[in-house]
């Protein structure tokens, strides 16, 4: 039998890499849909030499110097924490914007911040997913900045824009969960076939976004998995994801269909996915009454949506509904922080015991993210992510000394 070292594996993984047709350099990574199949795997292949390097005490440092800037326009844990390790595991530094503290506050244009911060900056981490119709127009709008600031030849490079979750995509996270998803099962490869139900779960609260539901229907498709999507009536996705999801799945050999029954997505699946969101015309409405100040409306409607999600309290993850999943023993998955019953909730998407069973799991399904972030990083930074990986193996260079 033959014992391939890490360094073997990485490099076969490079070699992988120099094969497909990358158009990323100097372009934002916004919508995974808007990548093609290489360019998706070159995340993927990127990210996972990463993350050996990162194991096997190797050198990831492809920067000396140079910013990493991130605006986190909600609340945020893992990809916050996430992005500041993909920078500094790189070799940047990182600058967290409060948007409170600087002239955004006193009516600078987008235009003009954009341009402001970009100057020794190589990569713009932004979360917008606050507001429908607004998050990716926004990072757009950053991007189209940074172009003309460029262009016109006031930056010494066109800094890249990272989408960390929008109104319509999560990027970072479907690829976590693409990386998680490999190692669970071994390969990608053996992910063909494989039935994912991503189902609405119950929460006591309303606002949820709905990207990480769009972002995972949208992403496994495209590996031939057999992605089932179910909630309550009333509580769909923006208009066109359905129709994304079912072009990547007859691309792949995969499939996509919808149910209006938790029991139903969870029989005989592998992995299972329960995620509450907010109905998309709920956010719409949600989002016109913020702009205008009317606070008794938002008010109003906050209690409209609640009364709504109660009545669909019996959409939990429970030991009975996984009894029907494949052998009994489907792989639980969620980005964090879950709704949990009884342990931060009188009632939520999962139950206290199904969540204890697969708690180590979620710790492992996040830890993916920095590496899925660092790749986009790479990809989008430089002419050839082989290359670069390339040179940081040659040098053999440890990470740390031990």
């Amino acid at each position: 039998m033959t014992h391939h070292t890490p360094q073997h594996q990485i490099q076969a993984l490079i070699e992988q890499i120099e094969g497909l047709k990358n158009n990323m350099f100097e372009k934002d990574f916004l919508l995974t849909w808007e990548r093609t199949p290489d360019e998706i795997e070159a995340i993927r292949l990127t990210a996972y030499a990463l993350e050996l390097m990162y194991y096997n005490n190797l050198t990831t440092r492809a920067f000396d110097g140079g910013l990493a800037v991130c605006n986190f326009r909600d609340k945020s844990t893992r990809t916050r924490f996430s992005f500041a390790s993909a920078a500094s595991m790189l070799g940047l530094s990182l600058q967290d914007i409060d948007e409170t503290k600087i002239q955004v506050s006193h009516g600078e244009t987008v235009r003009e911040t954009a341009n402001m911060i970009s100057f020794l900056t190589e990569v713009y981490g932004i979360r917008d997913d606050l507001f429908i119709g607004e998050g990716h127009e926004y990072m757009k709008e950053v991007g189209d900045s940074i172009d003309d600031g460029y262009r016109a030849g006031c930056l010494p490079q066109r800094t890249t824009v990272i989408n960390l979750q929008c109104d319509r995509d999560h990027p970072t996270q479907s690829m976590c969960d693409l990386l998680h998803l490999q190692k669970t099962f071994g390969s990608v490869q053996a992910l063909r076939g494989k039935k994912i139900a991503m189902t609405w779960g119950y929460s006591p609260s309303y606002g949820k976004p709905l990207s990480v539901a769009q972002s995972i229907i949208t992403m496994m498709t495209r590996y031939g998995m057999h992605v089932v999507l179910a909630h309550p009536e009333g509580y769909d996705l923006m208009p066109g994801m359905h129709d994304i999801a079912k072009k990547h799945a007859a691309a792949s050999g995969g499939s996509f269909t919808f149910v209006t029954s938790m029991e139903e997505a969870f029989r005989d699946a592998d992995v299972v996915y329960p995620k509450s969101w907010a109905p998309f015309r709920i956010m719409q409405e949600r989002t016109k009454i913020v702009r205008a100040g009317e606070q008794k409306k938002l008010e109003a409607l906050e209690k409209t949506a609640l009364e709504e999600n109660a009545k669909f309290k019996n959409w939990e993850c429970t030991e009975q509904l996984m009894k029907l999943t494949r052998g009994g023993s489907a792989h639980y998955m969620h980005p964090l922080p879950a709704d949990i019953t009884d342990v931060n909730c009188k009632a939520g998407e999962v139950s206290k015991a199904v969540f204890e069973k697969y708690r180590y799991q979620t710790y492992h399904e996040a830890e993916h993210k920095l590496y899925a972030i660092a790749a986009m990083i790479i990809n989008t930074r430089f002419k050839s992510a082989a290359q670069v990986l390339k040179k940081l193996l040659d040098q053999s260079h440890p990470r740390r000394i031990v």
